[in-house]
């Protein structure tokens, strides 16, 4: 009998060594940002920000399921159980809140906290963050204030009502209060010792070089609790520096290698992974100075892009986007076609008379969803140019770039445009952010100041409309009235390449800017 059971302890052995080993490994990543993301909250360097440090270490309200490869990602319970708006009161949102949560310090989650981070946009409060609330007020536009209803309740009042609204909350990230009051509300120490309620748990930092993450054994959703041992991050800006990181074993997980690097990458026995994902590579406009604001000229633009060369550039890893968002969205429609017609641009801009048309783009070295800004830019001034565009390119950092498009159009009155590639993953942030008045920058995501009575009225029917079917219906005039109006001037739809060790198991590659990390797992 003793036997047997010491028997059994030593299968038992045996099996959880063989889960440690199989969960053993350290993934570590190559990012194309120029520095470690902010790890106070919402980070900086874009959407690349979110998904490796943001969505790792916090929570939202409202999560992304990235669970899935053959589906765009939806939004899914996080923070709260389940959401819902106010019978009562069309503008006010109510959470039901996540039971038996606690904070990595050890705190438990409560509705009071909840409360207290959508105080740290209030200047008033004694919680103010400067710096959050630079990285956060284009997803609050709308928001007006927040309130306990009870221990498990909160309610979010917004301005005017948005039917929308749950997609702006999933960008909101909810930080530790106890940890921030402990440090006395001192933002830089809140920044080497973060604390959330993720998946991972911040361990170390050597600042402008690597963070690392450990898993979060206590994390509420189990199936979550991260496989590998350890996550490190790296800043690795130039894509020849992550590919030789990859070939020499420095990191094993690398974002967008160059299209030319994928055959020596494959024939070294890496993994190259793809997927279509909502991602647009555009140029934000001027609508404020310059020649932009002629309808003619943005259209002439528009035309004038070959964007097959585009694609074979980029070895074949994207798709032609002549509209805002890729066709198969269920609000796409029946945009207008700016399919490549040199002389048709060329007459719209004599008829502009705008010849040559001087335009000065800001664009990046490098960056989340940029691809590969510095020959993707050439060719497409080049393309400008021989329609009767003259383009002047002003190059920056990739963090200077979404200074600028957080600051606004006033701010650099002599840009014609930004080319900042942007998330199409929801309404709001694919369409309404730049559109809307309310969104001007620098409150919102409209850096140009694009204005159209239609627009405004379409976008408040389509908030007003809790309805989804009729919902769609609407949101498909407004992407039609965008494409019509050449908002922007698109190019391609990133397939997100991505280059991983053949020791990397488990990686899923969600239709999502964001990506879920935690299945992962790396032999030794």
């Amino acid at each position: 009998m003793a036997r047997s059971f010491l028997s059994r302890l030593a299968a038992a052995g045996l099996l959880l060594s063989a889960s440690a080993a199989q969960a053993a490994g350290v993934l570590t990543v190559a990012m194309t940002a120029g520095d470690i993301p902010v790890t106070g909250g919402n980070p900086d360097q874009g959407f690349e920000g979110f998904r490796f440090v943001a969505t790792n270490l916090y929570d939202a309200l409202i999560n992304w399921d990235l669970s899935r490869a053959d589906r765009l990602a939806v939004i899914k319970p996080g923070l709260a159980t389940e959401w819902r708006i106010d019978p009562a009161n069309t503008r006010r949102w109510l959470f039901t809140l996540r039971d038996g949560v606690k904070w990595h310090d050890g705190c438990p989650f409560t509705a009071d906290d909840v409360v207290w981070n959508f105080g740290r946009y209030d200047e008033k409060a004694p919680q103010w963050n400067p710096q959050q609330f630079a990285l956060s007020r284009a997803y609050l536009p709308n928001f007006d204030h927040a309130e306990k209803v009870d221990d498990r309740t909160v309610a979010l009042t917004t301005k005017i009502p948005s039917s929308l609204f749950p997609y702006e909350v999933s960008f909101i990230m909810m930080t530790s209060r106890c940890r921030a009051e402990a440090l006395k509300y001192d933002w830089a120490a809140l920044a080497s010792q973060p604390s959330g309620t993720g998946p991972y748990r911040f361990d170390r930092m050597v600042p402008h070089e690597r963070l690392e993450m450990v898993p979060n054994a206590e994390y509420w959703d189990k199936a979550r609790v991260p496989k590998q041992d350890r996550l490190v991050l790296l800043p690795m800006p130039e894509a020849s520096t992550r590919t030789a990181a990859l070939l020499s074993g420095q990191v094993n997980f690398v974002e967008a290698p160059t299209p030319d690097a994928l055959p020596r990458l494959k024939s070294s026995g890496m993994r190259i992974v793809t997927n279509a994902y909502p991602h647009n590579w555009s140029y934000q406009l001027n609508f404020v100075n310059g020649p932009f604001r002629d309808v003619r000229v943005r259209r002439a633009a528009n035309y004038a892009l070959n964007r097959a060369d585009v694609v074979e550039l980029l070895g074949g890893v994207a798709q032609e986007g002549p509209a805002n968002v890729p066709p198969g969205t269920s609000y796409y429609g029946h945009p207008v076609s700016y399919k490549y017609d040199l002389p048709k641009a060329k007459a719209l801009l004599k008829e502009a008379g705008c010849v040559p048309c001087k335009v000065t783009f800001a664009i990046s070295t490098s960056g989340s969803g940029q691809m590969q800004p510095l020959p993707m830019n050439e060719l497409i001034k080049s393309q400008l140019e021989e329609a009767g565009f003259e383009v002047t390119l002003r190059v920056m950092d990739w963090n200077a770039l979404l200074a600028l498009a957080r600051g606004g159009v006033e701010t650099a009155p002599d840009v014609d445009g930004i080319n900042v590639s942007r998330a199409v993953q929801d309404p709001i942030n694919g369409m309404t952010r730049f559109m809307q008045k309310a969104q001007w920058s620098p409150k919102g995501g409209n850096w140009g100041h694009y204005y159209s009575e239609d627009a405004e009225t379409l976008i408040a029917a389509a908030f007003n409309e809790f309805d989804l079917e009729k919902r769609e219906g609407i949101l498909t005039q407004i992407h039609e009235k965008m494409v019509d109006d050449a908002v922007m001037i698109w190019v391609v739809h990133d397939l997100n390449p991505r280059a991983l060790s053949p020791k990397v198991q488990g990686f899923v590659q969600a239709q999502s800017w964001f990506q879920d990390l935690t299945p992962v797992t790396v032999a030794k």
